[in-house]
């Protein structure tokens, strides 16, 4: 039974990949976020055979006293702890530099110090800007256009320079649009479906002209596992990405068939990025990580969307449909 290490497990992606790595047989530490409250994020929707399995540790990425305490004993980190809502990225951006940039640099100067074998450092699509080529592939640029897309370029830079100047066995994983049960409501399909769910009849959602290489939860959980058992993605920066796009408008119309014909969509203005800062179009290469590793696509997007719309209807007490998330 291998141990590792989740940052941001009680997060969304973060708590499918704790619940799969347990299913899997894996020894599993968790670090969730600290609260006088005591609870773990979606860690507390587990079911309990799953719950007991997982050893909590609550602390805070910013603390490198708490984040080197519990990475000791563990043979390889997944960190996906982060800040990722881009709407309140201009709102507070220095909470996005002491959270992506610094809690990165904590889980690498700790790993360096205990020798862990292997660091999987979670980056983002929107760190290549809108596409300059398609499918854009590890060799694309990058381009901050937002301060949460530059704060995770950065710490991606971190993690390679810990890999070329330390030998940190290191790997910067880089999941597209990934959606599915428990994603929170600043995401574009909680968004929409949960005013779908509740009766809303007028959609409200930004720019409808982008496109989104949409990845269904499970498969990049299975990703990142991929990624962590191979030896030959150490130094790399692999895409997790289905290689297909879809714009948010047809998106949307597909929703709405499936839910409510009679909704239709209207702009909301204070959804809409400020122009410079809009990624128009991500549709990400998936060719290293096949070449790498065993992954394959199992999920269609009409598949994803059918379980998340089906997870939703009986989850709609976590989300407020009527307002804007950020």
């Amino acid at each position: 039974m291998k141990k590792v290490l989740v940052t941001g497990a009680d997060g969304f992606i973060g708590s499918h990949l704790t619940e799969t790595l347990i299913e899997r047989g894996y020894d599993v530490k968790a670090f969730t976020f600290y609260n006088s409250f005591n609870t773990w994020g979606w860690l507390d929707s587990l079911p309990s055979s799953i719950k007991k399995e997982i050893e909590i540790q609550s602390g805070d990425i910013r603390d490198p006293n708490g984040v080197r305490n519990a990475m000791e004993g563990v043979e390889s980190v997944f960190h996906l702890a982060a800040l990722i809502a881009i709407p309140f990225s201009y709102h507070s951006p220095d909470s996005y530099v002491d959270t992506n940039i610094k809690g990165t640099l904590n889980v690498l100067q700790a790993a360096r110090s205990l020798g862990t074998g292997k660091v999987l450092v979670t980056s983002t699509s929107e760190v290549y800007g809108s596409a300059r080529y398609v499918p854009i592939d590890e060799n694309h640029p990058f381009q901050g256009q937002s301060p949460y897309s530059a704060t995770k370029i950065g710490a991606d830079r971190l993690a390679e320079s810990f890999y070329r100047s330390f030998s940190l066995p290191v790997t910067i994983v880089r999941p597209f649009n990934t959606y599915g049960p428990r994603q929170s409501a600043r995401a574009v399909i909680p968004a929409i479906i949960s005013q779908l769910l509740t009766g809303i009849e007028e959609i409200r959602l930004g720019s409808l002209t982008p496109t989104r290489d949409f990845n269904y939860v499970g498969d990049t959980v299975n990703g990142f596992i991929e990624i962590e058992r191979s030896d030959q993605t150490i130094g790399e920066e692999i895409n997790i990405a289905s290689q297909k796009e879809v714009s948010i408008g047809d998106l949307a119309s597909e929703l709405i068939r499936q839910i409510n014909p009679k909704a239709r969509i209207i702009c909301d203005t204070k959804r809409l990025r400020p122009q410079k800062s809009e990624v128009v179009r991500l549709m990400g290469s998936n060719q290293k990580l096949k070449e790498l590793t065993g992954w394959k696509q199992e999920y269609t997007l009409s598949q994803g969307l059918k379980k998340t719309i089906d997870w939703m209807s009986q989850n709609l007490d976590h989300y407020k449909a009527d307002i804007y998330n950020i």
